[in-house]
């Protein structure tokens, strides 16, 4: 595979394979019964994500992932998705199709979150990839998006009272809940690829370009919450997140199974990152190559909103859009 220049070129691959006995296994409640093999997409400003489940009774287990990326965020010219972002949409798309065929599975879904939702082209996009590749893309609004993370990420597992943080390449979705219950929701239009883009000029952020990025975040937090309640844990969702808690495993020697981060963390990690000296970068090579420049830019968003609720820690989920999306849309929906 060609590996994917920073801001153009082809979308590099990544392959992890099957999941076996580290994937996460769900119970539906009030799901309807049947069996099914079910392939979601997630069409996201970074990323596009094939996600491959089967569904027995009440239950439900990730069989494989299989994650481009692609970089659409990067292909956004004056507000519009361009040809070439459609182009290396449907390229992504129907390599997915093929594989499923191959699979032998046919029920393939697709949803886009700020990918699409944020360009001012949104349906004309939409109705080109249906044209090309025969895929229907149901595109989420912030507020589905973050109530569909929420279910796929904490309802019934996650701690019973937080904020749960899905931060991804061109949104992050925020929802304040207490016992399980959402009490609020909202989704800031800014992410991991999105920053990168807009304020560094080079692999890594300047002072200037963290300090523009960090403005950025506390501008729309005061725009979209402006009575924040705050929370002492959060659930943290999306590979930015689940790169962080990578690298700080390695950096701080935990084990590899370790999903909880501490503010202190966090902070330990900018302190590290934010001038990466080679040994640094050489971590970064060895847990997270393809984040090596959005990773920085994603840490300032954390700690950010870790001051600004006052957080303690974030639990990374393995679960999140995809599984809530499996869960209400299509598992559900089918017992309707």
């Amino acid at each position: 595979m060609i590996g994917r220049n920073l801001r153009r070129g082809r979308p590099r691959a990544h392959i992890p394979g099957q999941a076996g006995a580290n994937c996460p296994q769900m119970e539906f409640l009030g799901g309807n019964g049947s069996n099914m093999i079910c392939g979601i997409v997630d069409l996201g400003s970074n990323t596009i994500r094939l996600s491959i489940y089967q569904c027995e009774g009440t239950r439900c287990r990730l069989l494989m992932n299989r994650k481009v990326m692609a970089g659409l965020a990067d292909y956004v010219v004056d507000g519009e998705m361009s040809p070439d972002g459609v182009r290396v949409a449907c390229e992504v798309l129907n390599e997915y199709k093929s594989l499923m065929h191959n699979l032998g599975f046919g029920n393939l879904l697709v949803f886009a979150t700020a990918s699409l939702r944020n360009v001012s082209n949104t349906a004309e996009a939409a109705a080109r990839i249906q044209e090309v590749t025969g895929l229907s893309v149901d595109v989420l609004s912030g507020t589905e998006e973050a109530r569909l993370s929420f279910l796929g990420a904490v309802q019934g597992t996650g701690p019973e009272s937080g904020l749960l943080i899905d931060l991804g390449g061109g949104s992050t979705e925020l929802v304040r809940y207490e016992g399980w219950e959402i009490l609020s929701t909202c989704s800031l239009s800014l992410g991991s690829l999105s920053l990168f883009s807009r304020f560094v000029s080079g692999l890594h952020p300047t002072k200037s370009e963290r300090k523009a990025i960090r403005a950025q975040v506390e501008k729309q937090l005061r725009r979209h919450q402006p009575d924040l309640i705050p929370a002492a844990h959060a659930c943290g969702v999306g590979g930015t997140a689940r790169a962080a808690c990578k690298v700080a495993n390695l950096l701080f020697q935990r084990s590899e199974d370790c999903r909880v981060l501490t503010a202190g963390d966090l902070r330990d990690l900018l302190s590290h990152l934010k001038d990466p000296c080679r040994e640094d970068l050489h971590l970064l090579l060895k847990a997270a190559p393809d984040r090596i420049h959005t990773l920085v830019p994603g840490l300032i968003v954390l700690d950010t909103l870790a001051r600004a609720y006052g957080l303690e820690d974030f639990t990374v989920s393995r679960c999140g859009v995809r599984e809530g999306y499996l869960q209400d849309r299509v598992w559900k929906g089918a017992s309707r």
